[in-house]
């Protein structure tokens, strides 16, 4: 995937059959302190990393590319930008390669085809028949439950 301040590379897959490079000037990361655990490092280490990336503009993805991302991703958008925020880890470093990663599969998943919609089917005659012949017996089994009449 690339290491954190350099090209993020994604990997092929769906929709990608030759991966894709996004160019690391097209990346913005904020640092910023984590919450959670961390000792007494905790309040003065800025771990926490913020990767943005706008797909609108830009120069890595085509135009069907771009538009693809932006119909799929367009309702978590902010701003026409990506945001990622990782803060799992102890070490910005390692919250850089994580928001990296999550990025790279957030796009590979983006740009993957939309699966085939589901052509509707009919129940065939027979199952059809077998369906009702059950209910039918279920009935009279429940029929001959009730009361009895006068002997």
């Amino acid at each position: 995937m690339g290491g954190p301040g350099s090209d993020l590379v994604v990997s092929p897959g769906p929709g990608l059959p030759g991966g894709l490079v996004i160019v690391a000037d097209e990346l913005a990361e904020r640092f910023s302190r984590s919450s959670g655990p961390g000792g007494q490092g905790v309040n003065t280490t800025d771990s926490r990393v913020e990767l943005s990336f706008e797909p609108a503009t830009s120069r890595s993805l085509t135009e069907t590319q771009r538009d693809r991302v932006a119909e799929v991703l367009g309702p978590a958008l902010v701003n026409g930008r990506v945001v990622i925020a990782a803060s799992e880890y102890r070490s910005q470093l390692r919250n850089r390669s994580a928001a990296r990663e999550r990025l790279g599969a957030l796009l590979r998943d983006a740009l993957a085809p939309a699966p085939p919609s589901r052509r509707p089917t009919r129940p065939t005659r027979g199952s059809q028949r077998r369906r009702l012949d059950a209910k039918k017996r279920r009935g009279q089994l429940k029929s001959g439950r009730g009361r009895q009449g006068p002997e």
